[in-house]
């Protein structure tokens, strides 16, 4: 869970938990019950949640609330007392320019915007500004005549000034994340005997993990290792997410991690597609019972394909046969796919697959933890990427040679 703090509609709202992957809209509507702002197509299209982010129109369905930490939102609870608000809301009634109304908050934030923006407006600049709010019943006509008139009566009255509220490029809400990752640093170096280990979490703060979506049910695998080490040198090593990054085959840093951050990359082969997933991910753990969970999402830079996934290992104390202390690793990896990938999380095989990669990860694990750091020994290089095709294959072919060992008998 992340704390943050903003003013929603003039009220201060401080210290509220929110998990890295929670949307603004979620957050306004289930955990401060403003329900004005409705949600449509949840991919940023239709601009029914769209809200105000320190004055500017956002899309809030694909806005994370931690990326508006700091920030002043405004929904439409909030524009009452507005005097832009209520001209806009007279003009859409007297012009009919709402019907069912789910799309009415929306259009009404997107309106009092190029009301303020362009005090010259034709009706071709009204429709093509408003273009980016759908609506289902009133064929836009009222909506234009609505914003329009309100604009003449502006500028009849002698307001004839342009009002910028966007003050530089980028995201909306973007010009917090200095102060994000300044606090991000703050709370590292309290934590922290050194300063050093604070520099790079400026680099990592800054990063959001990327907005795929969320309502594709996760599918869940657990699985079940054992590492010959005992339990607190690997939870020592699981603390080190650039050292246990690594040890997944076709995984690479895309920044220096934090305590709690990182942002991996991880490249994937299967048969002739290559995809290059980039994302980032936040780390919490328990060491008084050895748990960690891990959230994150990532998306492929050379297609559409994204995936969302939560991550839960437990560290069990155990031994070998022999008598000597080992570490049995109990993983629950809940993870969605979508895009062009998503064959690959359709079908049981996955389960083969994700036992094969597990087996991987293992190894490459056991062979950092021996790694003793000499000057002689180089340390253990990750795979260059992951062959899902040639995982794929063989557990079809292993799956082939089981079937005829049964057939005809054999073990």
């Amino acid at each position: 869970m992340k704390t943050i703090n903003m003013t929603v509609n003039g009220k201060v709202i401080s210290g509220a938990a929110v998990e890295p992957r929670t949307q603004l809209a979620d957050f306004v509507r289930d955990t401060l019950n403003l329900t004005g702002t409705h949600i449509g197509c949840e991919h940023g299209v239709c601009g029914a949640c769209t809200l105000m982010v320190d004055g500017v129109p956002a899309r809030s369905c694909i806005t994370l609330a931690v990326a508006c930490d700091g920030a002043k939102i405004t929904t439409i609870e909030g524009m009452d007392d507005d005097e832009v608000m209520i001209a806009l809301r007279a003009a859409f009634q007297r012009e009919h320019a709402l019907q069912c109304g789910y799309c009415t908050p929306g259009m009404l934030a997107s309106a009092h915007d190029v009301v303020l923006r362009m005090p010259d407006a034709t009706e071709a600049d009204v429709r093509f500004a408003m273009s980016g709010n759908l609506c289902r019943c009133t064929g836009y006509v009222g909506i234009t005549k609505a914003v329009l008139s309100v604009i003449e009566a502006r500028r009849a009255a002698g307001v004839t000034k342009p009002v910028e509220l966007r003050g530089e490029i980028g995201p909306v809400g973007s010009g917090h994340a200095e102060a994000m990752a300044a606090d991000a640093i703050a709370k590292a170096a309290s934590s922290s005997a050194t300063t050093a280990k604070a520099a790079p979490a400026k680099t990592a703060a800054t990063r959001a993990a990327p907005p795929v979506d969320s309502s594709k049910p996760m599918t869940t695998i657990e699985q079940t290792f054992t590492v010959e080490f005992p339990r607190e040198q690997v939870w020592e090593f699981f603390g080190k997410l650039d050292q246990v990054t690594l040890c997944l085959p076709g995984a690479s840093l895309l920044a220096p991690p934090t305590e709690t951050h990182v942002e991996p990359k991880l490249r994937i082969k299967v048969g002739p597609i290559v995809a290059d997933f980039e994302g980032a991910a936040d780390v919490e753990r328990d060491p008084a019972n050895y748990v960690g969970m891990i959230y994150g999402s990532a998306r492929d830079t050379k297609s559409a394909s994204a995936t969302r996934g939560e991550i839960r290992y437990t560290l069990v104390e155990t031994q070998t046969d022999e008598g000597a202390a080992a570490t049995r690793v109990d993983v629950q990896v809940g993870f969605a796919l979508t895009g062009p990938l998503a064959q690959f999380s359709r079908s049981s095989i996955v389960l083969d697959i994700a036992k094969r990669m597990t087996d991987a990860f293992a190894a490459n694990l056991r062979a950092r933890l021996s790694h003793t750091g000499g000057a002689d020994e180089a340390p253990p290089m990750p795979a260059a990427e992951l062959n899902a095709g040639a995982l794929v294959f063989s557990v079809i072919r292993d799956r082939i040679v089981g079937f005829f060992r049964k057939l005809f008998g054999g073990k």
